[in-house]
């Protein structure tokens, strides 16, 4: 009984084998990772099958918006891992309940504003997109729902997040699943029989992700062998706040760039007509699962990379960068293969509609094997940020998404104008997403490599004579 309460407990990394380490950690965070993409799958599902093509097309034109207004929580999450990961490896402990407090009262402010600005701009930004009179309102009820009940995500994502900057990825998996059951019944029940449409899909997702923030906050509230939560914890203080601030703040504003990309590719999606917006919500929540190993591997790399880090240990961080790429490239490669083989069946759970199923398919053979480029960004980028290094990723994210896909979405359209089809190749969607995948891994190699993320460090050092007092911090 002892050995399985172990396992839900916080994880020191700087010891034993790297891979080992590494492969334990992901493993339950990949199972979550699927159960968190099932909730948009399965809303996807059920609004294909129950209501029809354009409600899925609704879903789908709705999630950049949402994403471009989540980016400020994903910056708070970052730098709180960051932190937490660093703090628990130099065995820091006011400092890292200091640091959870003020997450904690951040992610608040952070709710509030989400709650009140976001509704506002819901109608302005579906308008801006050119989103298609048919799905418009399904759209804007969707987003107002999930706007409303954001604080449920906010919380579990920033939550879960300092749970693996502990090292424990198994108590956020059980409370995600736990989520992910319920919003699959609630999704069959306000859609399949109470007829609620979209807005019942969304209404699911938001009570499913609340149960999910709360059992992470008791969990937290349990750890005390760890860090202390007391009053003055959740006092904002200059230093934690800058700090998750400053390490945070990159990783927002990749995620920024990241969304408006989404929306301005969005927008000449949505220039094709119904058939391919839909398409492309099938393709991206296949993705989405495609993904989840590399975003996994991503993770845990930054905990790994983190607590090493904070334990002066660079000599496992290098050995565990090498291990983990390579066990995420051999991951990914059997992900594509599957996808290739059997990609049209996938495509078929979400449509009985065959022409759908077939462009769907199409366009994702064209980007198939841009997931082994992604294995290796998410794996050293992951070591980058543990490190302290969140401003590389960022340019990174910038050139790839500004730079090469944009433009090569819209130069391709462009260019492959014609009487017959006056918009273009519709394949200059993901023909221009390959690339950024592609390029974005050379990049992160070639910097990776360069060495300057090891200077980033946040050098913190508890002193006998005060333990637990923050030290200097040198970034």
């Amino acid at each position: 009984m002892s050995k399985f309460k172990d396992m839900f407990k916080a994880t020191d990394m700087t010891v034993g084998a790297p891979w080992k380490k590494i492969v334990l950690f992901t493993v339950p965070m990949l199972i979550g990772n699927i159960a968190q993409q099932l909730y948009n799958t399965v809303d996807s599902i059920v609004v294909g099958r129950y209501v029809g093509d354009n409600a899925l097309a609704a879903v789908g034109s709705a999630s950049p918006i949402i994403n471009l207004m989540l980016v400020l929580f994903i910056g708070i999450s970052t730098g709180a891992g960051i932190m937490v990961s660093q703090y628990f490896g130099a065995k820091a402990r006011e400092d890292l309940s200091r640091t959870i407090g003020n997450c904690v009262t951040i992610s608040g402010i952070a709710a509030i504003l989400m709650m009140v600005i976001g509704p506002l701009l819901t109608r302005p930004l579906l308008n801006l997109l050119n989103t298609p009179a048919s799905i418009f309102d399904w759209c804007t009820s969707y987003l107002n729902i999930m706007l409303y009940g954001i604080a449920g995500m906010i919380y579990y994502n920033i939550l879960s997040g300092i749970l693996r900057g502990l090292g424990d990825s198994l108590s956020a998996l059980l409370y995600l699943l736990v989520a992910t059951i319920l919003n699959i019944i609630l999704d069959i029940l306000f859609v399949a029989q109470f007829n609620m449409g979209v807005a019942g899909v969304a209404l699911a997702t938001v009570i499913a992700q609340a149960v999910s923030a709360v059992l992470c906050i008791f969990k937290l509230m349990r750890m005390t062998e760890t860090f202390d939560l007391k009053g003055k914890h959740f006092l904002p203080h200059k230093k934690y706040v800058s700090l998750i601030i400053k390490l945070g703040l990159p990783s927002g504003i990749t995620q920024a760039i990241f969304s408006v990309a989404m929306i301005v590719v969005q927008s000449l999606t949505n220039s094709f007509g119904e058939m391919l917006i839909a398409a492309n919500v099938i393709i991206m929540r296949v993705d989405g699962f495609a993904m989840m190993p590399n975003f996994s591997f991503g993770t845990a790399m930054t905990t790994y990379a983190g607590q090493n880090v904070g334990a002066r240990r660079y000599d496992r961080v290098f050995k565990g960068a090498k291990q983990g790429t390579l066990i995420a490239l051999c991951t990914s490669a059997v992900i594509t293969l599957l996808i290739l083989l059997f990609g049209r069946n996938l495509m078929g759970i979400f449509t009985e509609t065959d022409a759908l199923v077939s462009l769907s398919f199409h366009m994702m053979q064209i980007i198939a094997v841009g997931y082994l480029a992604m294995a290796i960004t998410q794996s050293l980028s992951g070591v980058m940020r543990g490190a302290g290094d969140t401003m590389t990723p960022m340019w990174i994210s910038l050139v790839t998404t500004v730079i090469v896909r944009v433009p090569i979405a819209y130069g391709i359209a462009y260019l492959t104008r014609s009487p017959e089809n006056p918009g273009g190749m519709q394949e200059c969607i993901f023909i221009s997403l390959l690339a950024s995948w592609v390029i974005g891994a050379v990049i992160t190699v070639i910097f990776y490599k360069a060495g300057g993320w090891k200077k980033k460090a946040i050098q913190e050092e508890s002193s006998a004579e005060n333990e637990g007092a923050a030290a200097s911090v040198n970034i």
